[in-house]
C-alpha cells in the first residue's frame, strides 16, 4: 500500500483528487492544510460520506502552514510518503496585485519548504507540483502554449507559480528528486468557491441577476478559456503517475523535471459558456460585456494550452464539456449551500 501526501487537501481541486484516490486505489492519504478561505473541511466531510468507515480511515488531516518549515512534529504526523502532490497555493490574482509578498511566501517559500522535506525522505517515488496556465501569460489567437514555452507572467500570482516551478526543476537537477510538473487551467466542478465564474454564473442566472462577461476593449469579443472538470484533472493525474520511466524528449537545456498540460478538449469563450449555463439552469441570460483591461487589471483575455503531449501518450478527458457543465449546474442547484459566500 502506498502513502500519498497531498497539500491543500481541503481545497477545491485537491478534494476531488482525494475522492478519486480513495475510490480507485488502496492508498493511505495524508493531507496538510492551513484551512484559510480556500480550504473548507466541509468538502472533505461530504466526499467521505460516500465511503465506508474503513475507507474513511485511510485519510489523515494535519494542520500546517507551509510558510513555516516542516518541523519534526509535523514530519512525525506525516510519516514517509511515497508520493507528494503539491496543490496548496495562494491563487487569488487580484489579491496578489495588492499583496505580492504574501504570494511569494505562500507559493515560493511554501514550495521550497516542501521540497526540502521531500529531499530528506528515505525514498520518494514522485513529487508532483501543480502549476498554472497563467505562467505563460496571454495567448494570442491561434496560439496554444506547450509545456516548455517560456514564462511571461502578467501578475504576481503567476510569477510566484513560475518561480516555484523553477525551484522544482532545480531540486530535481541538484538533489535528483523525481519531480513532475503539471499545468492546469480553469478547473471547475462541484463545491467550487462561489466567486469563481461558473458557480457565480449559475447563481446569477438562477436569481435573475446580471452576469459580467469580460471582453476586449470594444466589448464585442469575450475572453476564452479551456475549462476542465476537477474529476478529469484527477483522472489525468493518475494517468501521469502510472507512466513508467517517462522522460521528455527534445532539448530543453538538459533540464529534467517532465511537464504536462492538463487541459480540456475544447476552447470556449465566456459568453458562450454563460449561455450554456443559462440553458442548463432553464432561465434567460442577462449579461453585460465589460472591458477586462479596466475591470480586471493583471488578468489576460485569453489563456490556451496545448494538450497534445498527454493525448499522444493516451489520455484526454472522456466526457464532453457540455455534459460536464450540465452535471455541475444540476449538482450545484441541488446543493446550493455551496453558493453561499460566507
Amino acid at each position: 500500500m502506498k502513502k500519498v501526501l497531498i497539500t491543500g487537501g481541503a481545497g477545491f481541486i485537491a478534494h476531488h483528487i482525494i475522492a478519486y484516490i480513495i475510490k480507485n486505489t488502496d492508498w493511505e492519504i495524508v493531507t496538510i492544510d492551513r484551512l484559510d478561505i480556500s480550504g473548507n473541511l466541509n468538502r472533505l466531510h461530504e466526499i467521505l460520506d460516500n465511503f465506508s468507515p474503513e475507507d474513511k480511515k485511510r485519510l489523515k488531516i494535519v494542520f500546517h502552514d507551509l510558510k513555516a518549515e516542516i518541523n519534526s512534529q509535523i514530519m512525525s504526523a506525516i510519516g514517509e510518503p511515497d508520493i507528494i502532490l503539491h496543490l496548496a497555493a495562494a491563487s487569488h490574482v487580484d489579491r496578489s496585485i495588492s499583496y505580492p509578498m504574501e504570494f511569494v511566501l505562500d507559493n515560493v517559500v511554501g514550495t521550497v519548504n516542501l521540497l526540502d522535506f521531500a529531499r530528506k525522505l528515505k525514498k520518494i517515488e514522485r513529487f508532483v507540483y501543480f502549476s498554472t496556465d497563467e505562467i505563460f501569460g496571454n495567448a494570442p489567437e491561434g496560439i496554444s502554449y506547450s509545456e516548455y514555452d517560456r514564462y511571461n507572467s502578467t501578475n504576481p500570482y503567476s510569477a510566484s507559480k513560475a518561480s516555484a516551478e523553477e525551484f522544482c526543476v532545480a531540486y530535481e537537477n541538484t538533489y535528483k528528486l523525481p519531480i513532475y510538473i503539471t499545468h492546469t487551467m480553469n478547473v471547475f466542478g462541484e463545491r467550487q468557491h462561489p466567486e469563481k465564474f461558473i458557480p457565480g454564473t449559475i447563481q446569477r442566472v438562477r436569481d435573475g441577476d446580471k452576469v459580467t462577461i469580460h471582453a476586449d476593449a470594444s466589448k464585442t469579443k469575450a475572453g476564452s478559456r479551456m475549462y476542465i472538470h476537477a474529476s478529469d484533472v484527477a483522472e489525468g493525474l493518475m494517468f501521469i503517475l502510472n507512466l513508467e520511466n517517462y522522460t521528455h524528449t527534445g532539448d530543453f537545456g538538459w533540464a529534467k523535471c517532465p511537464k504536462f498540460n492538463l487541459v480540456g478538449t475544447e476552447e470556449i469563450d465566456n459568453l458562450t459558456l454563460a449561455k450554456m449555463i443559462s440553458t442548463a439552469v432553464g432561465k434567460e441570460l442577462n449579461y453585460e460585456m465589460v472591458d477586462f483591461h479596466t475591470s480586471r487589471p493583471g488578468h489576460d483575455l485569453r489563456y490556451a494550452l496545448s494538450g497534445d503531449l498527454l493525448k499522444s501518450l493516451g489520455w484526454e478527458p472522456r466526457i464532453k464539456l457540455s455534459d460536464r457543465i450540465k452535471e455541475t449546474v444540476d449538482w450545484t442547484l441541488a446543493n446550493d449551500r455551496w453558493l453561499r459566500k460566507s
